[in-house]
């Protein structure tokens, strides 16, 4: 993948060697994972690669301020992992990787149709659910719109067809975005009281995919009483940053993990 991808951007091969590749890393990935990746794209053929941690990626990617001496926080909620980071003056001041995200999710709606209804569906049934009617926000009227999908029954063995209110995605989701609130608090906890009191001002910014969840920033915003905003293009903004940190040089400073 990560060939096919350099030969996209690139071309030729005969450029390879002097191909210089980003790739974004989870803050709290090890130093085995990191060598694991680094091989793997010397192997695929990049000249020079560096490691960007996620949270500065998706910092440079949202536009925030992380060269000046003010903090800013950013939550990016991707696939496999949630990611919170603290950024001031183009270093990570604090950063936390959870293993919850939208693969979590997805999880999740699946085990709640499975214990509740007794029928078996598959993720791309539960992702669909989750991005036409899921939510994080109870609805006003206890119910909230419904979704329909269908199955395997467990006890019958034979498709069946169901349909889920958003009260219901909301009871199912619940778990895994607990633990994304859970791992804002702390990282709110752990920032020194100087940049806690810029994080006050400037609010926290969310990125990722897991970020378009329905109603998930007001949710942020109620458990932590701070300003709470999605960022533009929140699906792209790990990639720009990646790419911002590399066109401009950013790279070779102090913002790329080792």
């Amino acid at each position: 993948m990560i060939k096919h991808c350099i030969e996209k951007a690139v071309g030729g091969r005969a450029r390879f060697s002097r191909t210089e590749v980003a790739i974004c890393v989870p803050s709290g990935s090890t130093a085995v994972e990191r060598r694991a990746i680094r091989d793997a794209a010397t192997n695929a053929g990049a000249g020079h690669v560096t490691l960007i941690e996620e949270p500065m990626a998706a910092a440079l990617g949202a536009n925030l301020p992380v060269a000046d001496p003010i903090g800013s926080m950013v939550t990016d909620i991707g696939g496999g992992t949630t990611e919170v980071g603290v950024i001031s003056t183009n270093g990570l001041a604090y950063s936390q990787s959870v293993r919850v995200g939208g693969d979590k999710m997805d999880d999740a709606i699946a085990s709640y149709v499975r214990r509740k209804y007794n029928l078996l569906i598959g993720d791309a049934t539960a992702e669909r659910v989750k991005k036409e009617a899921g939510t994080a926000v109870m609805p006003a009227d206890g119910r909230g719109a419904s979704v329909s999908l269908r199955g395997r029954d467990i006890s019958k063995g034979v498709p069946r067809e169901i349909s889920l209110d958003q009260a219901d995605l909301v009871e199912a989701m619940s778990e895994p975005i607990a633990q994304v609130l859970h791992a804002v608090r702390i990282a709110l906890e752990q920032v020194k009281p100087e940049i806690a009191a810029d994080i006050l001002d400037e609010g926290i910014t969310m990125t990722g995919g897991g970020s378009l969840l329905r109603g998930i920033d007001i949710v942020l915003a109620d458990e932590t009483g701070l300003p709470v905003r999605v960022a533009d293009d929140p699906l792209r903004c790990v990639a720009r940053g990646a790419g911002k940190a590399l066109e401009e040089g950013i790279y070779r400073g102090a913002l790329i993990a080792a």
